[in-house]
């Protein structure tokens, strides 16, 4: 690992852990299938009852590729598009703009905010010009 300060690591840290926790949570729920997960995903958001736990999957994977240091940003590059899906569907079903079709948007600077603070890489690929 590159020699960064331990408060940028703290950040990154706590900026990707949210997000992982977040889609944790979002992944079992897609599992377990409550009741308002599937009344939301067939009444609401248009998909059907099969298609939750094949989402399920793809979000199980990406995440995991996500938390692997080796693979965070093939993870990263999955989750994005996964969110990009999410901004479709609440534009299509003309959700709010704020709490609903930029919340992915949200979670997309937390996920590569927190990637780009700890990966020297990245931040070469995408430097802030000051």
């Amino acid at each position: 690992m590159e020699n960064i300060s331990k408060t940028r690591l703290w950040i990154s840290r706590i900026m990707s852990g949210f997000v992982v926790l977040f889609l944790t949570f979002d992944i079992v729920m897609k599992f377990m299938k409550p009741e308002e997960v599937i009344t939301t995903t067939v009444n609401e958001l248009g998909y059907q009852e099969h298609h939750i736990a094949t989402m399920g999957i793809l979000l199980l994977i990406s995440t995991i590729l996500y938390v692997i240091p080796k693979t965070s940003i093939l993870g990263a590059v999955l989750l994005t598009g996964y969110l990009g899906g999410a901004i479709a569907t609440h534009l299509r079903v003309d959700n709010p703009l704020f709490s609903h079709l930029l919340f992915p948007v949200y979670f997309g600077i937390l996920l590569w905010g927190g990637l780009w603070l700890r990966n020297e890489k990245l931040r070469s690929i995408f430097p802030l010009i000051s």
